[in-house]
């Protein structure tokens, strides 16, 4: 989930011109650990597989920005990240509000992890950056219409999206690890205003489960669209 600071902060950078969004990215696995030098991701964690395939080459930021979010791309938040660095991506946090989150490291950056340095995220804390990027206020409106774009083009749609009648908009992010499942998106119902939900679950050693429960907090929640 911490893929989304990752995304509002790229947004941010591109605002202030100092990330340029159609500039290549070399696609490289070597990167810098929180924790002091350096180490690789692996590919069978990741969920997406386009931009390991031009590992060696290069893609375009707005392309990897959106391969980090609609297929979940390990690799590109990786990438997306030496391009911003840490403190960026604490600064969108700080532009949302947020009081409990923290993206302290990449994807697979065990020796940080060993060392205790953790990617936090709270769904209050979705809740505000999601609402941050709806109401334009984390970035220009033009960036945010482009996040929110990329959020709705999402692939992974089996738990918040499932909760709501098919074809209505959802610009949305989900995360999973193993006995974690966590979803938060701005639904667009058409017959109301918009409105954000966030949803986390952990200790859930059942993913399907955790996705059926996400599916009915969102259909409770559209039910109640008009009052929300």
């Amino acid at each position: 989930m911490m893929k989304l600071a990752v995304l509002v902060a790229l947004y941010r950078a591109a605002d202030a011109g100092t990330a340029d969004l159609d500039a290549p990215v070399p696609v490289v696995n070597d990167f810098a650990s929180a924790a002091g030098g350096r180490y690789t991701a692996e590919r069978g964690y990741d969920n997406e597989h386009a931009v390991w395939d031009r590992l060696g080459g290069s893609a375009p930021a707005r392309w990897l920005a959106r391969r980090m979010i609609v297929g979940s791309s390990n690799l590109a938040t990786n990438l997306l990240l030496g391009v911003l660095g840490l403190p960026a991506v604490a600064e969108a946090w700080r532009a949302a509000g947020a009081t409990g989150s923290v993206t302290g490291r990449g994807i697979g950056d065990l020796a940080a992890d060993a060392a205790g340095i953790r990617n936090t995220v709270t769904a209050a804390d979705l809740a505000r950056l999601l609402g941050g990027v709806a109401t334009a206020t984390v970035a220009t409106p033009g960036a945010c219409a482009e996040m929110l774009d990329v959020l709705a083009a999402q692939e992974h749609r089996v738990d918040l999206a499932a909760g709501v009648p098919a074809g209505t908009p959802v610009a949305h992010k989900n995360g999973w690890i193993t006995g974690v499942r966590h979803s938060a998106g701005v639904v667009l119902p058409g017959d109301a205003p918009p409105y954000v939900l966030a949803v986390c679950t952990t200790g859930c050693p059942d993913d399907d489960g955790a996705c059926r429960l996400i599916a009915h907090v969102s259909r409770l929640a559209y039910a109640m669209r008009g009052s929300l």
